[in-house]
């Protein structure tokens, strides 16, 4: 049915035909008319942020946790450029938003206009794509494909830009188009000879290693995991994004691979003989810069969504394009028709070394531990399943990755690609809203929390109780670890030197706070924060020379970890 109503409206209008129903965002002049109509918008619940790149990080927490499309919204020039950030982080680890920005109006771009920047030329490299858009007709296709976009294939990031005189200008529509955007056509399907490959070369195999990423959790395949690894009795590792794929309690499961991962996860790539790689991108910080030490003696089959992956960094013998989920459920159907050789003795050394890996985390108080490594066992103890973690990135993200047993997918939220510092508080707040009836805790670093605390008021005043749990040491932990480490103790402006009283800051927004200056304390100051029914800060006092162990040293390769006299040997 064809209407006549503003470009802002027609904007509300397909965001609710699109199922939003919550967006992040700060209004600016640009975007006037739009918050106009969102003045009275019952159907969108919008929350007032208080730097656009918290409305970005939140919006991708919201994202990752209820695997639907997040919204954020920003004004033109400065409002748009602080969401570039939050943007990157979310792109890079294929979370799916829709970004709304407001740009002065068209007879102005391109004059330095008031709060004008070339929104489309800055985040062209940065989204999966962004849009311009001039006529205020081409508002309701332009806003059906930036979803269907940002929300098939590999996932990422689209953004439209707005300006003012679009919004503005009336105009006769056909709200609610159907059709696709042009040339643009996912390849989701996987090859069956490739997948019959695979199952082949899996079936004749002595040493197995599934190696999760985060795309199993992006395209929902976590039961096909569990049952291919259970059928062929592999071993599972997962990248940093593919935690939680698989319970990390299950006896197949080694953890965390990669630079800061599990010693026996790493040992298990260097091992197998045949290693499934399942939508992830092989990074560095997995694959360590040694690439000649990474799963050296295995055939490679690597199953990704986006075909620019294969072979981007490694090297692959079955390369499968197409949904990780749909690649899973072909081999499981074509295994059904093998029969599958036991291999008794990979499989015993597979629980042999999941149980050396969960000693490791169960064993709080042995020697050696730092408070760091205990307050994060702890927190695993102390949280169930179904309570979701964040991160923000440093020490505290790799001690969190390496001691918190996830259970679950979409509930260990972090930001891989980019390492975005401060991501994860305005995450923690996404994913509250996401799931508002589970826990939601930040594991926060004193660095990173500093730069997006401001956001404890959209806690209270929102009413959106996250728990921010902050490892305070008055230093850039992970800088200065490698510092120490590789640069003969010379502390480069690493010391924060004077910093607030976490405590008295959160009671400043009206949050609930407490000091833990031992991790024996932990569990009665999380109880009371949750008790308390506010958003809530704890301040954890930890040494400034606590350090993640074991890692990869830069330059180094899988099999050269240092710091790993602290695992126990198998």
């Amino acid at each position: 049915m064809t209407v006549k109503i503003s470009g802002a409206e027609i904007v509300v209008e397909e965001l609710k035909h699109e199922g939003v129903e919550v967006a992040f965002g700060i209004p600016g002049g640009a975007l006037l008319d739009l918050y106009e109509v969102l003045y009275n918008e019952e159907a969108i619940k919008h929350i007032l942020m208080r730097h656009e790149q918290c409305a970005a990080h939140a919006a991708d927490g919201y994202a990752r946790v209820s695997g639907r499309t997040g919204v954020c919204i920003a004004t033109s020039g400065p409002g748009a450029t602080n969401l570039v950030t939050g943007l990157t982080t979310a792109n890079m680890d294929s979370s799916p938003i829709v970004a709304l920005t407001g740009q002065v109006p068209t007879s102005a771009i391109g004059t330095n206009a008031f709060q004008e920047a070339s929104t489309f030329t800055i985040t062209m490299p940065i989204t999966k794509h962004n849009f311009l858009v001039t006529r205020t007709e081409d508002l309701p296709r332009v806003i059906h494909n930036a979803f269907y976009i940002a929300s098939t294939g590999r996932k990422g990031v689209v953004l439209i830009d707005l300006p003012k005189d679009v919004q503005a200008k009336r105009v006769d529509v056909d709200l609610h188009p159907k059709e696709t955007f042009p040339g643009y056509k996912p390849n989701i399907i996987p090859n069956k000879v490739q997948t019959k490959r695979t199952a082949e070369a899996l079936v004749n195999a002595e040493r197995p290693v599934i190696l999760a990423g985060g795309g199993v959790i992006s395209s929902g395949a976590s039961e096909e995991l569990r049952a291919l690894a259970e059928k062929l009795g592999a071993g599972v590792v997962t990248t940093l994004m593919g935690k939680g794929a698989i319970p990390e309690t299950h006896p197949l499961c080694l953890g965390m691979a990669g630079m800061h991962g599990h010693i026996y996860a790493n040992r298990a790539l260097n091992e197998c003989d045949v290693l499934l790689a399942l939508g992830t991108r092989f990074s560095d910080r997995l694959t360590g810069w040694q690439l000649d030490q990474f799963a050296p003696d295995a055939t490679i089959i690597h199953v990704d969504v986006d075909a620019a992956e294969i072979n981007k960094n490694i090297t692959v013998d079955i390369p499968i394009v197409g949904d990780v989920k749909l690649a899973i459920s072909d081999i499981l159907r074509w295994l059904d028709k093998e029969r599958i050789r036991a291999g008794t003795v990979w499989l015993q050394r597979i629980k042999e070394m999941h149980s050396a890996c969960e000693d490791c985390i169960r064993d709080v108080w042995r020697a050696g531990s730092s408070t760091s490594d205990i307050l994060i066992k702890e927190l695993s103890n102390i949280l169930d399943g179904n309570a979701i973690v964040t991160t923000e990135v440093g020490q505290c993200q790799m001690f969190a990755a390496h001691y918190y047993m996830t259970r679950e997918p979409r509930t260990f939220i972090t930001s891989g690609g980019l390492g975005t510092m401060g991501f994860g508080f305005p995450a923690a707040i996404g994913a509250k809203v996401a799931a508002p009836d589970r826990k939601v805790v930040d594991i926060a670093g004193d660095g990173s929390f500093l730069m997006t605390c401001q956001d404890l008021a959209t806690c209270v005043e929102n009413d959106i109780p996250v728990v921010v749990c902050i490892f305070d040491n008055r230093y850039l932990g992970m800088v200065r670890q490698w510092q120490e480490l590789f640069f003969d103790k010379r502390y480069s402006h690493t010391h924060l030197g004077i910093t607030p009283d976490f405590v008295k800051l959160g009671e400043a927004f009206g949050c609930y706070a407490e000091r833990v200056e031992k991790p024996e304390d932990l569990k009665s100051a999380l109880n009371n924060a949750f008790e308390s029914g506010k958003p809530a800060v704890l301040d954890m006092i930890v040494g400034k020379e606590d350090k993640v162990l074991p890692m990869i040293p830069p330059g180094g390769g899988i099999t050269g970890m240092i710091g790993t006299e602290r695992c126990r040997r198998v």
